[in-house]
């Protein structure tokens, strides 16, 4: 339970560009629809630290969310998308979303995660404008977005 709302949390077991498969599983399941299902996941086209939500859209190259897209039968669930920022080389992107954090990334990601996670009933409450501007203000990012 988070803020009085049931929640499943999924860890899928396969390959992050397999995710889907695990989701529609859980999905079906447990007679979850899409638009019940909030993705948390990285975005190169972010800042580092930077975090925002929004409903439905495009998966920008992102294998996991295609993979989603593509088992749930639409693009239309929830994404938290969590800034790691761009590596400045195409060539290096894959190592750069493959592999483990810096230690400096530690830096900005512990407290993040620990304000996405203090802020989660929010989302599980369908406040997903309310969770933003509590991120953006504990997080320093004034320019939030859902």
């Amino acid at each position: 339970m988070i803020g009085g709302a049931k929640i499943l949390l999924l860890k899928p077991l396969t390959y992050m560009n397999l995710s889907g498969e695990s989701v529609q599983a859980a999905a079906a399941f447990f007679k979850i629809p899409a638009g019940d299902i909030t993705a948390f996941h990285d975005e190169l086209d972010l800042a580092p630290g930077k975090v925002r939500v929004k409903k439905g859209g495009g998966n920008a190259g992102h294998n996991g969310l295609r993979s989603m897209d593509k088992h749930l039968g639409t693009p239309e669930y929830w994404r938290v998308r969590l800034g790691i920022g761009h590596p400045g080389d195409k060539a290096r992107v894959t190592g750069h979303v493959l592999g483990d954090f810096a230690k400096t990334d530690l830096d900005w990601l512990l407290p993040c995660l620990d304000v996405i996670a203090d802020n989660a009933a929010l989302l599980a409450a369908q406040k997903p404008e309310e969770f933003m501007t509590r991120v953006a203000l504990l997080t320093g990012d004034q320019k939030n977005g859902v």
